[in-house]
């Protein structure tokens, strides 16, 4: 479904090295399969998710979406693609000012399928996001948890093949985060959807089926079957990346 090939994003410093946003990542995400993007913050994660969805061009490289090199549409194309393909959650509150829950969840809809059509499709989702008491509530002003579950109601509104989540529990809590992550991995094996999901949370690698390592750029796999990535685990990513890059460092010890 999706595939990565050797991906290069840089940006430019003002006369010094380059920042290595991107710097050559491969990794495919198969269709009904969640693979989660570990790594702290600068490490390159949010980069590598304006990648895929056509929001920046990369330096080199290819997006593959379906086979489709989506990094080389045109303007048109790439609003297309992100209108009917891809689900995208951000972390930025895009919210009609004024708008009720309903309305801010279904405006891809209304897009595509209309008002009324578009209300009534997405009011299931919210429902199952613990929203549904709330759906004639202004949006702006629920609490950024409320809103961040109306920004994902947005994102699977049009059960998109493919979706992107930029740490999608930010500012949820620890209960509501769970029910979120498995809300998010039944909708993937439910629609046969792709999830790329960024997350600097060791707990959510918990629910993917494979994690992969983001550090200043580069990747690295671990094994996701052993559960969430342990501050032991966390540790190694520099490890793990050093063994990419060929300049490995000693991992901090493991906690006892």
């Amino acid at each position: 479904m999706l595939k990565l090939r050797d991906l290069v994003k840089h940006h430019p410093t003002g006369g010094g090295e380059p920042v290595r946003a991107v710097d050559g990542v491969s990794m495919e995400v198969r269709a009904g399969e969640m693979v989660a993007l570990y790594g702290p913050s600068g490490s390159g994660k949010t980069t590598l998710l304006t990648l895929v969805a056509a929001l920046v061009a990369p330096d080199s490289g290819a997006v593959l979406v379906d086979g489709r090199d989506i990094s080389i549409l045109s303007d048109a194309e790439a609003a297309s693609y992100r209108l009917h393909e891809l689900g995208y959650i951000d972390q930025a509150f895009e919210l009609l000012p004024g708008g009720d829950v309903i309305q801010n969840a279904a405006l891809k809809l209304w897009v595509t399928v209309g008002v009324r059509r578009g209300n009534r499709e997405v009011a299931p989702m919210l429902e199952r996001l613990g929203l549904g008491e709330r759906l004639c509530h202004r949006a702006d002003l629920l609490s950024m948890g409320e809103r961040q579950r109306v920004m994902i109601a947005r994102a699977l509104s049009t059960e998109p093949k493919l979706l992107l989540a930029d740490e999608p529990t930010g500012n949820l809590d620890t209960q509501r985060s769970r029910e979120v992550l498995e809300l998010l991995r039944e909708v993937c094996r439910e629609r046969g959807t792709a999830l790329l999901l960024v997350t600097h949370d060791p707990q959510a690698t918990a629910y993917a089926d494979r994690v992969h390592v983001l550090r200043d750029g580069r990747l690295a796999e671990v094994d996701a079957d052993a559960g969430p990535l342990t501050p032991a685990v966390a540790a190694l990513a520099p490890t793990l990346t050093g063994a990419i890059t060929g300049t490995p460092s000693a991992p901090s010890a493991p906690p006892r």
